[in-house]
């Protein structure tokens, strides 16, 4: 009893915490204790989230641990984590109170070893083999002289500017440039990016499509290459439909990427060379070709002009050729002049024949047929002429008629009773309206004028119906 009541007096005098406070104290005591360590541990369980941070839990036969890589780390990793990958973590251990468990906050890590990163490599080499990725037969040619190159590379690094230089110095071509990071978490999804993209291009569009591929990095450590053994490049150069040149690290390097690519080169300059030939070299043998075409075309002709003169050697004279046959024409010429006038001789003996054989009376007949036939005609040829004759006179004087002039026509129509009348001045006057009482008119007759005074009006009328009964 005295033991119970010495057990609760000291419970009572413990200190009381909150959820919050107690939590509070282990993470100051875990974080304190631990701000920095190295953990060993194989990746399980990674995922990343749409933040960018990584979560992750490393283990090893006994235990896990819990751990967190903020984006901005995430990002300067050299390589991307993947489960299965053994791997040394540098960071502080720390607490999560939402859910009562410690974790491990990265902030830095590297494979442990490059055995385990050679093992993850030969795993996914062999991955990506057995799906034909590497096979011979996907490699295509590269295009002997391409237009346009695309460059896939970091735009600051001395790699871009020793391509240019060296394709410049070789035969200097257009470059498309796609810059990209060569190196950290990004660098894979921006290198896979950039291949898919010149293969997006659209053949004779705004930005020309290449007509081959470099993708290149300087040298580095298997750390510094990861980005291009990651699956997403492997299979991005495989699926480039241009030729692609791989030209990762120095010689000794050697990457995923250099299977899956069309070609390999063993430094960024070495994939210029390939690129493209030498154009002085092109120019020479250019040249020596040319030079050698001319001569063989001139030892040609002279040995096809000694061919033929040797020929013409064993051929016979041209005049000796045809002389038979010119002896042979001359003598048909002969013998065709002597056939005509055969010809010509028969058939005047057979006319003669024909003609001694006519009836003289039958001529007779004929001919009186013909006398009387041809009188008809004629007198019918006769009576048509003086018809023709009369209708041609007839017109004649029709057209005569219409051919005299005013003057003429005039005369006629004096001859026939009428006078013009003319006043003092010697105008033609047509109306009575125009002469006035005791006026001076010239009266003209067909046989002359006479001169006249004009009376009033009623008197005219009056001489005028006088004259008029005198006239009838």
């Amino acid at each position: 009893m005295h033991e119970s009541s010495l057990a609760s007096a000291a419970v009572s005098n413990l200190p009381e915490f909150t959820v919050s406070e107690l939590s509070a104290r282990l993470k100051r005591t875990v974080e304190e204790a631990y701000g920095l360590v190295r953990v060993r541990g194989e990746i399980s369980g990674c995922k990343k989230a749409a933040s960018g941070h990584l979560y992750l839990t490393l283990k090893d036969a006994e235990a896990n641990l819990d751990a967190v890589c903020w984006r901005a780390t995430a990002a300067r990793l050299a390589f991307r984590p993947e489960d299965g990958l053994e791997v040394v973590c540098t960071g502080r251990l720390t607490t999560y109170p939402n859910r009562s468990r410690y974790q491990l906050v990265v902030e830095r890590m590297e494979p442990a070893g490059v055995g385990a990163l050679m093992a993850l490599l030969e795993e996914r080499r062999r991955k990506l083999a057995a799906e034909g990725l590497f096979d011979q037969a996907r490699k295509r040619p590269l295009p002997y002289l391409p237009e346009v190159i695309g460059v896939v590379t970091s735009p600051t690094g001395a790699v871009i500017r020793d391509i240019l230089h060296r394709l410049r110095d070789r035969f200097p071509r257009r470059v498309l440039l796609w810059p990209v990071l060569v190196q950290g978490e990004q660098a894979a999804a921006q290198v896979a990016a950039a291949i898919a993209g010149f293969n997006g291009l659209a053949p004779g569009g705004p930005i020309p499509r290449p007509d081959l591929l470099i993708v290149a990095r300087g040298g580095g450590s298997l750390e510094d290459l990861w980005a291009f053994n990651e699956e997403i490049v492997v299979r991005a150069a495989a699926a480039s439909a241009i030729p692609l040149i791989a030209a990762v690290g120095h010689e000794t390097d050697t990457t995923l990427i250099d299977h899956a690519a069309d070609r390999r080169a063993p430094t960024p300059t070495a994939a210029a060379e390939m690129a493209v030939p030498v154009r002085l070299d092109l120019t020479a043998e250019l040249a020596r070709k040319a030079l050698r075409l001319t001569n063989s075309a001139t030892r040609l002709m002279a040995e096809k002009r000694l061919r033929i003169e040797g020929l013409a050697r064993g051929l016979p004279a041209p005049l000796t050729l045809i002389e038979a046959a010119l002896q042979k024409l001359d003598d048909r010429a002969e013998r065709l002049e002597q056939a005509l006038r055969r010809l010509v001789a028969l058939d005047r003996q057979h006319l003669t024949k024909m003609a001694a054989r006519l009836v003289p009376a039958l001529l007779r007949r004929e001919i009186a047929t013909g006398r009387d036939t041809l009188g008809h005609v004629a007198a019918r040829l006769g009576r048509a002429m003086a018809r023709l004759v009369a209708n041609h006179q007839r017109a004649i004087d029709a057209a005569a008629g219409r051919l005299l002039g005013w003057e003429t026509a005039q005369q006629k129509l004096l001859e026939r009773g009428y006078v013009r009348v003319r006043d003092s001045q010697g105008h033609i006057l047509t109306a009575a309206a125009y002469v006035g009482p005791g006026a001076s008119l010239v009266l003209e007759f067909h046989d002359g004028p006479v001169t006249a005074t004009a009376s009033s009006a009623k008197k005219r009328a009056r001489e005028a119906e006088k004259k008029q009964g005198e006239l009838l």
